[in-house]
């Protein structure tokens, strides 16, 4: 079984030393507990709220449960348990040294408004997404991605070449660490024991089980439309809810990690733009088996190759700005003239244009939105096109060609 040397793990490191509490948020099975686990130093406690009675002495008796569970500590699934926020603020009040408690949940929706009611201001909140693809392939640091010609020649030189259909198998893998690492090789059995566990824990009372099967279907339909204008009366009517549903449902995808969303872009100069947000989940490899496509080849191949393109370079990028603790300074461009940039990165208040290709020979009018950015008034830098280019390359000094075997 591999394992893997996880990017946030210098951030976890480094808020440690001025931070009391760190709280991990994250998708079912993302690795939360693996990483604070290979960062325990020796003497740290570990107890999970999975357990029963120590759930169970948790909501009964909350100062006993930190008696005996002294810190440092961590407290696996804390979400279980909101009270111990209560009394975890009154311990950092009281002293407690920075490092004193960690926390994982895999319920953002629950664990947010908690710890935020308690622990405003004392807590550090982190999302660990899937494995990204520096992980898995790459080697040394990694950074917020950036369009910086040397920090793009950097991620060459620790990336891991491929071609077309292998970042396809890259991308209907996706970074699960129980299947990547080899831990579950059995792909279909994997995801569909992962979807059951997710219906069957983390829904907890916000969908009834008579309708758990229903929300399976659900979240296929929202798998079809990643990287896609959200929707929500196309899915509810593809799945026979109500659009209310839709939207509560989404509600829920997206605060338990399953899905995010990109903004469009605009400014007072750009008035005639979309509103809708785009559709993305953090694993792809998450969407390939909702959707069905049993090998890479027909995924790569299918009507969804270009949309689960720009969904695994989407995530890749984010990926890189969470696992550094950072916000995700990521939009999207559409106007009313259906003029389109896929992905518009905001940097010091400069705006960088990205467009998606799932195509290996990269062409100069598939960047030819990129000049509708500079009528709004804000300054444009260099744009990239992300394509499955076998080198990093250029048009010219301001639009770069970047494979997507670098992210």
């Amino acid at each position: 079984m591999i394992e893997f040397k996880r990017d946030i793990s210098e951030t976890i490191r480094e808020l440690s030393r001025s931070y009391s509490a760190i709280l991990l948020t994250g998708p079912r099975q993302a690795g939360k507990t693996t990483v604070f686990q290979m960062l325990s130093e020796a003497g740290r406690n570990y107890v999970t709220l999975d357990d029963p009675s120590s759930q169970e002495l948790a909501l009964r008796d909350p100062v006993m449960f930190l008696e005996l569970h002294k810190p440092p500590v961590l407290i696996d699934e804390v979400q279980y348990a909101p009270v111990l926020f209560r009394y975890i603020k009154i311990a950092i009040d009281r002293g407690a040294p920075p490092g004193s408690f960690w926390l994982t949940g895999s319920q953002a929706f629950r664990l947010r408004e908690a710890s935020q009611e308690s622990l405003a201001g004392r807590v550090a909140v982190l999302h660990l997404p899937a494995l990204s693809q520096h992980e898995i392939y790459g080697r040394g640091s990694s950074a917020p991605f950036s369009l910086s010609l040397a920090a793009l020649r950097e991620r060459a030189e620790n990336g891991s070449r491929t071609d077309s259909p292998g970042m396809y198998r890259r991308i209907w893998q996706g970074g699960m660490p129980g299947f990547v690492s080899g831990r579950y090789p059995d792909r279909d059995v994997f995801f569909s024991s992962y979807l059951q566990t997710y219906l069957s824990r983390d829904l907890g009372d916000f969908v009834s089980s008579p309708r758990k099967l229903l929300f399976a279907d659900f979240i296929r339909a929202a798998a079809c439309r990643c990287g896609q204008l959200l929707n929500a009366a196309d899915i509810a009517r593809d799945v026979g809810v109500t659009p209310q549903t839709a939207k509560r449902w989404l509600d829920i995808l997206e605060a338990s990690g399953v899905i995010f969303y990109l903004h469009p872009y605009s400014n007072n100069l750009l008035k005639r733009t979309v509103k809708a947000p785009k559709l993305y989940f953090f694993d792809t490899g998450l969407v390939a088996a909702l959707t069905r496509h049993s090998t890479p080849e027909t995924l790569g191949n299918g009507l969804l190759a270009g949309q689960v393109m720009e969904n695994y370079v989407v995530s890749q990028i984010a990926s890189s700005f969470l696992n550094a603790g950072k916000d995700c300074p990521l939009w999207y461009y559409r106007d009313t003239d259906q003029s389109e940039i896929d992905l518009v990165l905001e940097a010091d208040g400069v705006l960088y244009p990205i467009e998606i290709k799932r195509s290996a020979t990269p062409a100069r009018s598939m960047i030819r939105s990129f000049g509708k950015l500079g009528r709004g008034g804000v300054p444009v830098g260099t744009g990239a096109l992300v394509c499955n280019a076998g080198e990093l390359g250029a048009f010219d000094s301001m639009n770069l060609i970047v494979p997507a075997w670098l992210l």
